[in-house]
Order: C-alpha cells, then sequence, then structure tokens
C-alpha cells in the first residue's frame, strides 16, 4: 500500500473557556484553514490539553444549551465529566471513558466537572469532537453511548496498545456505533514503540499528540506534545513511533459529501434547516433540561 504522507502539521492556537470548566484550542475549524468541508466528517475539535483547576465548591462547566444535526465525542484523558441531556442521556465519564451523544433531531444537554473532581480539583484534560451526520439522519431520534474504558478493546502492538473506540483496528471493533465509517483509536506507546495504521485514501485522516512525542512514517522531525497533524487524501498507509512514552488520538473517516450550514450549535444541510432549528428550538421541541 501507498503511505499516507503528512499535509501539514499544527501547533496548538491560543487557549480560551468554554464556559468557566473548558479551556481548549481548537483545532477544527481553525485559523489554519481547517474548515467543515476540509474535514468531514470531523466538523469540530475542541481540545483540552492538560490544565490544573484548583479545588471549588461551584461546579464548573457549560450549562443547558441546545444541538441538532451532528454527534459530540468526548473523550476523558484526565479529571471527570457529568453530562445531562434532555432525552434522558447521562453518565459520568473519567479517565479513559467516552461519551457518545448523537443530537440528531435536538437535544438539550449541560455538563460539569463531577462534583468530586471538582471539589479536590486535579489535572484536566479532554477531546470534544462534533462528528457530522448524513441529511437521512440528521432528524433521526437523540442517543446516548457511555463507553467505559474497562469495555474499549486494547489491543498489543509493538511496545504499547491501541484502543479501538470505534472502527476497526487489525479486526477488533470499536464499541461506538455510528452513522457512517469512522475510525477512533487512542494509541498508548512506551518510548520506542511503533505502530502502523492503514484507511482507505480518500478518508478525512488526522491525529493528535495528547501526551509524549513521536515520529511519522521515519520523519526525523519530531511532532511534539498538544500538536495535531493533517494527511494527504493520497495513500492508505502511515507508521508512529514513539520517541518518549506517548498517547496518541488517530482519527480517520469516509467524507461526507453533502453541503453545510451551520450556527452556533446547529449543523444542517441549508440555511432554511438551521432557520428552522432555531425556530424549533424556541417553541421547545428540544425537551425540557433543568
Amino acid at each position: 500500500m501507498a503511505i499516507k504522507a503528512i499535509e501539514a502539521v499544527y501547533p496548538p492556537g491560543p487557549a480560551h473557556f468554554v464556559g468557566d470548566g473548558f479551556r481548549v484550542h481548537n483545532f477544527i475549524p481553525s485559523r489554519h484553514g481547517l474548515d467543515m468541508q476540509r474535514m468531514t466528517p470531523f466538523i469540530m475539535m475542541d481540545y483540552g490539553s492538560k490544565f490544573h483547576f484548583p479545588p471549588s465548591n461551584t461546579l464548573k462547566g457549560v450549562g443547558v444549551h441546545p444541538h441538532r444535526g451532528f454527534e459530540t465525542v468526548t473523550i476523558a484523558y484526565k479529571g471527570r465529566v457529568a453530562h445531562h441531556d434532555s432525552a434522558g442521556g447521562g453518565g459520568v465519564i473519567g479517565e479513559g471513558d467516552v461519551q457518545w451523544m448523537t443530537a440528531a433531531s435536538g437535544v438539550l444537554h449541560k455538563e460539569y466537572h463531577e462534583e468530586t473532581f471538582s471539589k479536590t480539583g486535579g489535572d484536566f484534560q479532554m477531546i470534544q469532537l462534533w462528528v457530522n451526520l448524513p441529511a437521512k439522519d440528521k432528524m433521526s431520534m437523540p442517543k446516548y453511548q457511555a463507553i467505559e474504558n474497562a469495555t474499549i478493546p486494547k489491543v498489543p502492538v509493538d511496545g504499547g496498545f491501541v484502543e479501538v473506540i470505534a472502527g476497526n483496528f487489525q479486526g477488533n471493533q470499536g464499541k461506538a456505533s455510528t452513522f457512517t465509517p469512522v475510525h477512533m483509536f487512542n494509541a498508548h506507546l512506551t518510548e520506542g514503540g511503533k505502530c502502523e495504521f492503514s484507511f482507505p485514501a480518500n478518508y478525512t485522516t488526522c491525529l493528535v499528540v495528547v501526551e509524549g512525542e513521536i515520529r511519522i512514517n521515519e520523519s526525523e522531525e519530531a511532532v511534539p506534545l498538544d500538536h495535531f497533524v493533517l494527511f494527504e487524501n493520497e495513500g492508505e498507509t502511515f507508521h508512529i513511533e514513539a520517541t518518549e512514552n506517548s498517547k496518541v488520538l488517530i482519527l480517520s473517516g469516509e467524507p461526507i459529501r453533502e453541503p453545510i450550514a451551520s450556527h452556533g450549535p446547529f449543523v444542517m444541510n441549508t440555511r432554511q434547516e438551521i432557520m428552522q432549528a432555531f425556530q424549533d428550538f424556541e417553541d421547545g421541541k428540544f425537551g425540557e433540561l433543568n
């Protein structure tokens, strides 16, 4: 198979707060031109690099807000988050866990630091992704998948293992159900550990170095902590090698080649559908959540 080459490596941009509980760097969309159409089906990525929160008796986070037309995926690396939504989904995710919420036709939800974590404080590190839905599924029923780390397949590789959240790696299927083909892995590698990944050439493929530092395709130039790598939509296979103990999020998904209309928390196909989403929200059709 042909090598999938790097298109670009991006450092994290300036951090900003979402609510008062999530300090993030925005990789998708970004100032680098990584817009929704280029990165489809991944239409938003907020990367919360490691940040220490002091103890607090007030729960920090984001209050009730709506979504329609896509899925939100939260991957916890450090800290704990509690989630509730108007479709009845909810729970707490801690280190290694994943929360996969399908907003689809519309939900209200809120996310806060889990109470015990908030009171004790500590390091907090998470990634939230928005995964687009094809037009035929945008108005489907909302659902919620709580994926505990203990249930995530862990596939041994040279000098570590790969967690398969979604998609397939070496014949091991991830726990998450998806509407279109999406691969989502966490590679855990000790210094010198190596791993090979292969995806269809046309898939949108990228990675984030969550811990440590890696080399890709035997390049002399290492990719440091908190950096984002975008691959070309050509070739199928790439290799990573950890130059120190590392953790890497790998994403690859089949592009959804449909028009995108977005405004705030809504991602649809036309401006008319966006206007309808706002109207439905104002009319209380997204349910209730206190």
